[in-house]
């Protein structure tokens, strides 16, 4: 894997970008007032669900993240911004390698995203088996992410933790916009984003994002390079239709330098797996994963008389999927096709009454052909196992909401989920199979209630039903087996909660309560090879709070030194045990879910200064992570503070430079963002990088 780039190279690519700056196109800077006013942070009006409405009104807990908090911290990840909102925490066992729990754990991560419905705009990103590849965005091509936590399979299909929104650049308010980012830094460390938008007349605008990204990484064999592309066309061609294009293309590679035991972590933390038995280590084996996808979708909106709108939405991705492991060599073919149409009306005229509904489905289809072969050393040699699945997935919706004189809101959905996957096995030749594995058609309701009791003081509550199949990569995981016998995800959530805001907005807190309890939760093990299996615990309870607060502690005043002070505290606890979980003769029951850390509290500052002067602090405190299901092995808790200093400045009325320095682990934690759970031979950690550095400068017209 050619994953080496000089850093010497690094820095004269940056400082070619600055000293020819003046020449290029970057985005707009925003003025001074907007950029220091809480509302670029948290919008008063939100599109959650199919129409835009006050935040205070919505029946569920949701958070939109802005693109001003997806900038607060380095322009090359989305971690910070995603791990500041309460009950959700991503992580990162080496640059490029994700994994995302919301309210679950990680017990179903090994790497990419599970039990969790992600969108861009009305375009499904999951696949139709339930796999996200979270990794192949890039911040340059995200307006904004709207998170909607707790069960929604009513609407979103199999999910059982939440769904997530991604609006890409292009469909929000048109623009004409051109930037040009460069940033370098600590373990060679490079990345470049460019973005054009433009607005070609009244009815077409149009987005084309493009970004490259590579490090070395701080552990042995923990490269990565990443080539983005992102485009999205809207064309209102009269007052009443609209279209929508949407197309992406990634390619990413990035090296896994595998988990290591307590002991290999306290002695050299940045070395890779060791050999050890009969396996090589994880350099020796080359082990890394390459994804070359591409990912596209048409959207059509069409307005009607009466209040009738109709959306329909095709879409397509294509996978090209390696992955060298330490134990063998795998490589992917996966397809996906699929449709997504509602048709929805609403009536908004009245003062005392007024509703909506909606009435649609999805459809997806996947195609996955998977090959596994014997890695002799990083190259793929002898063929071993060789499997062909096909996904079906199908979720019929309807949902109705009424508000009450603008002070009560109730709405109620229903989604009626079919899954069912076909596999067929070519190779070992001397044990051909195939069959289908049918899943119980399942109904999944969703009842939330809202109610304003003053102006600024809103009361929610809501039960909702959750339901996750497995996937592909579960069915059919690392140790090549078909596993028949694995149970979809289900449960019922309660939720309690309450939204305050001040008249003025300038404080803004929101409080959630839920309880949560799952049946048939997949965990994952790992055999003595290192590969993994899945099984399904009998019952977990999942209780959890989940309190923020945001806070314009300075008023914009561009007359002062200080012109704006933000602040934020976000806190979550996660009481989540095993009810009913026994394999063989362990009993896990009592015991806390692996990989949920009990506590975690993250805080931002967001300062102002005269001159374009910004300064963003984040803070993350999370506690012991358990790693094993006996609980015998744990994580230490760690304190993470991250700081970006920018300095934005106009030359000659026309060009805006942003001039940026930031640091990530201040504090020069040895933590693990990502630990290896139910690892055989305690191979649990995969260490951080210690403090490290990057700047960078972004151009724009």
């Amino acid at each position: 894997m050619q994953m080496k780039f000089s850093i010497n190279r690094t820095y004269y690519f940056t400082a070619l970008f600055i000293l020819f700056g003046n020449t290029l196109l970057a985005q707009s800077e925003k003025s001074t007032d907007q950029d220091s006013s809480i509302n670029a942070i948290s919008p008063i009006d939100v599109k959650i669900y199919f129409n835009a409405q006050p935040a205070k009104n919505l029946t569920n807990s949701s958070r939109v993240l802005t693109k001003r908090l997806l900038d607060a911290q380095s322009t090359s990840t989305i971690i910070s911004a995603i791990n500041a909102t309460p009950g959700v925490r991503m992580e990162e066992r080496s640059p490029g390698s994700y994994r995302l729990a919301m309210r679950g754990s990680m017990i179903r991560s090994p790497f990419g995203v599970r039990n969790t419905k992600v969108y861009l705009d009305e375009i499904p990103m999951t696949d139709a088996s339930g796999n996200t590849y979270l990794n192949l965005l890039d911040p340059i091509g995200i307006q904004q992410i709207q998170i909607m936590k707790g069960p929604d399979g009513s609407l979103f299909g199999a999910n059982s933790s939440g769904v997530i929104r991604i609006l890409p650049n292009g469909f929000h308010q048109p623009s004409n916009e051109k930037s040009l980012l460069v940033q370098a830094g600590s373990y060679g460390l490079f990345h470049e984003q460019l973005t054009v938008q433009h607005q070609v007349n009244e009815a077409y605008n149009f987005s084309f994002d493009q970004a490259f990204l590579r490090s070395d990484g701080y552990r042995v064999q923990s490269g990565l390079n990443k080539k983005f592309f992102q485009t999205a066309h809207q064309w209102a061609y009269n007052n009443s239709g609209n279209l929508k294009l949407f197309a992406l293309y990634s390619d990413i590679g990035y090296e896994t330098p595998g988990g290591l035991t307590q002991a290999q972590y306290h002695e050299d933390p940045s070395q890779a797996r060791p050999a050890g038995g009969p396996f090589p280590s994880a350099k020796d084996q080359k082990a890394a994963i390459y994804n070359k996808t591409f990912i596209a979708g048409l959207t059509h909106e069409y307005n009607f008389d009466f209040g009738i709108k109709h959306v329909i939405s095709v879409f397509g991705t294509n996978t090209d999927f390696k992955n060298p492991f330490v134990t063998n060599y795998e490589k992917r073919k996966e397809k996906n096709i699929g449709l997504r149409t509602f048709l929805s009306y609403e009536q908004a005229d009245h003062e005392a009454l007024n509703w909506e509904m909606q009435l649609g489905t999805e459809i997806q289809k996947g195609f996955y052909g998977i090959k596994n072969h014997k890695n002799n050393l990083g190259v793929m040699g002898e063929l071993t196992d060789h499997d062909s699945l096909t996904a079906n997935q199908a979720n019929i919706f309807y949902r109705a909401k009424a508000s009450l004189y603008n002070k009560v809101f109730v709405e109620a959905s229903i989604g009626l989920n079919l899954n069912r996957y076909y596999f067929k096995r070519f190779y070992p030749e001397l044990n051909p199979a195939e069959g289908n594995i049918r899943f119980k058609n399942t109904w999944m309701p969703r009842i939330g209630l809202s109610y304003q009791a003053w102006n600024n003081l809103a009361f929610r509550a809501s039960i909702s039903k959750g339901y996750s199949p497995p996937t592909i990569a579960e069915v059919r995981s690392s140790d090549n087996s078909i596993n028949e016998n694995l149970n979809p995800e289900t449960g019922t959530n309660y939720e309690l909660g309450l939204h305050i805001e001040s008249t003025d907005r300038r404080v803004i807190a929101d409080f959630s309560a839920y309880h949560y309890s799952l049946t048939n939760g997949i965990i994952r093990h790992l055999n003595e090879a290192g590969q993994e299996y899945f099984v399904n615990a009998g019952k977990i309870k999942q209780q959890g709070i989940e309190a923020s607060i945001l806070t314009q502690l300075i008023k914009p005043n561009q007359a002062s030194f200080l012109q704006g002070l933000i602040f934020s505290s976000n806190l979550t606890y996660q009481k989540y045990r095993f009810e009913d979980y026994k394999i063989a003769d362990e009993n896990y029951a009592g015991n806390k879910v692996t990989s949920i850390p009990e506590w975690i509290w993250v805080n931002t500052l967001a300062f102002q200064f005269a001159q374009g002067i910004q300064f963003n602090v984040f803070h993350n405190y999370t506690g012991k992570i358990p790693l094993t299901d006996a609980n015998s092995f744990y994580a230490k808790s760690y304190q993470l503070l991250q700081a970006k200093l920018t300095w934005n400045k106009t030359f000659v009325d026309k060009y805006n430079y942003s001039v940026f320095v930031g640091s990530d682990n201040i504090l020069n934690q040895k933590y693990s963002l990502g630990n290896d759970i139910n690892a055989i031979g305690n191979r649990f950690f995969n260490a951080s990088a210690p403090r490290n550095f990057y700047l960078g400068m972004k151009v724009s017209i």
